[in-house]
């Protein structure tokens, strides 16, 4: 039995030890999951009060006789083998040294920087580990219930935060409910703006939005006939957004609960189109809960439209005026503390620093296609949309990804007729024309 104390503090002084000779590592394996704060291989979820007896580390392959001799390791590995390792004991601890030839330690696109007392420490992301492993696994199981109370934790967090001053936000941005509720019957296609290329007829549809907030596109979907539901965690997002509704005169199903919780019976597989948009994305700490949640509720032949700013804007450039600048980690796995979203429009009186502090993971295009993809979504197009402004030409800003439930291959047809639209086939034989 090892203490937490004793295991930081002999994990410490080997990373110093790394340093002064300056050899670059990952921490990898227990040490990896212990130290991001998952136990692994245990009956119950227990508290970080037990350490392993372990620590496990990568190293730089061509730096490995360097290690080998400051920690006074006899015999090294040799280079005929794609990996090796180096055993030892080390201030009551086993040691081992993984040395993996040919790879460069400090490219690992699932390297992630942590902080322990103020300290730095390269650990090997958890996502990783759920991939490494089989579904069974221990370990895929504890780093998915590690995920489910981070989350759970998060979601606490938000809404406290977007019960705060939401309301208000609205009414600053868009105005009094009457007042945006004309804005949106003038045209409700104008307001759906960019999801009208994808939008199939939505006259008596049944339609889901997904994190919805104040309701301006799932009102438009109702005036056009649509029968909407909004899913939220924001008691005063859903004021505003009835409040609209009801001045515009369509009905509106608005339900105030986190998307992970929704009720069994509303994954009932009934809904025809799915959307979500703008923002939403990086609420999430594991994508794959969120994907399969989409899934529960489409109908076979259903219809996913997801829409969101771009990673290489969120994640990789920095942009001022015309000066654009790769400032970011397009790979990185970290969560972030931010503000919560709608505080920018609050009157300055009210956004202070108690409105609410948000953490945020932001994913690139890869793991967001493979997280809906890997769920029994098929993908039909992932596009990528340029930002509009002068100064920022050439550099994507939004993408659009489509999706279906699979079922049936005649559950949808594609034509192209008055740009893209969806056409249920089994409703309209001309389609078959």
């Amino acid at each position: 039995m090892v203490s937490t104390e004793t295991w930081w503090a002999t994990l410490f002084s080997t990373l110093s030890t790394l340093e002064d000779i300056d050899v670059d590592y990952t921490l990898v394996e227990s040490s990896a999951l212990f130290a991001q704060g998952v136990v692994a291989g245990t009956e119950s979820e227990q508290a970080l009060n037990e350490a392993p007896d372990h620590l496990e580390l990568s190293i730089q392959w061509d730096l490995a006789q360097r290690v080998a001799d400051t920690f006074g390791v006899r015999e090294t590995p040799g280079r005929h083998h794609s990996n090796e390792r180096l055993d030892l004991s080390y201030q009551g601890l086993k040691l081992t040294f993984y040395i993996y030839f040919n790879t460069v330690v400090v490219t690992d696109p699932d390297r992630l920087r942590i902080e322990h007392m103020g300290r730095a420490v390269w650990v090997k992301a958890l996502d990783y580990y759920l991939h490494a492993y089989p579904r069974e696994h221990a370990v895929t199981r504890a780093v998915q219930s590690y995920f489910q109370r981070l989350q759970q934790h998060n979601s606490e967090l938000n809404q406290r935060a977007w019960n705060q001053a939401a309301y208000g936000a609205w009414v600053q941005r868009h105005g009094e409910p009457a007042t945006h509720a004309a804005r949106i019957q003038q045209d409700p296609r104008a307001r759906l703006a960019s999801l009208n290329k994808y939008l199939p007829p939505v006259e008596g549809a049944k339609v889901m939005n997904l994190l919805g907030s104040h309701g301006s596109k799932a009102i438009a979907l109702a005036l056009l006939g649509a029968r909407v539901t909004i899913v939220d965690i924001s008691q005063e997002n859903a004021h505003y957004a009835r409040e609209v509704a009801a001045a515009v005169g369509v009905p509106l199903r608005y339900l105030v609960t986190d998307v992970l919780q929704l009720s069994p019976q509303e994954l009932d597989g009934s809904y025809d189109l799915v959307f979500m948009e703008m923002g939403i994305l990086h609420y999430f700490v594991d994508l794959a809960p969120l994907a399969r949640i989409v899934r529960q509720l489409l109908r076979p032949g259903g219809l996913l439209i997801l829409q969101d700013f771009h990673p290489v804007s969120t994640k990789l450039i920095s942009s001022k005026g015309k000066k654009h600048r790769v400032s970011g980690n397009y790979f990185d796995k970290s969560l972030h503390v931010t503000d919560v979203a709608f505080s920018k429009h609050l009157a300055e009186k009210d956004a202070t620093t108690e409105t609410g502090r948000v953490y945020q993971r932001y994913w690139n295009l890869g793991e967001i296609v493979t997280a809906f993809a890997t769920s029994g979504l098929v993908i039909q197009r992932l596009d990528e949309e340029p930002n509009t402004k002068i100064d920022d030409i050439g550099i994507p800003k939004t993408f659009t990804l489509t999706a279906i439930r699979s079922g049936l291959a005649s559950d949808f047809l594609f034509t192209h007729e008055n740009d893209r639209k969806i056409t249920n086939a089994q409703t309209d034989p001309a389609a078959d024309a």
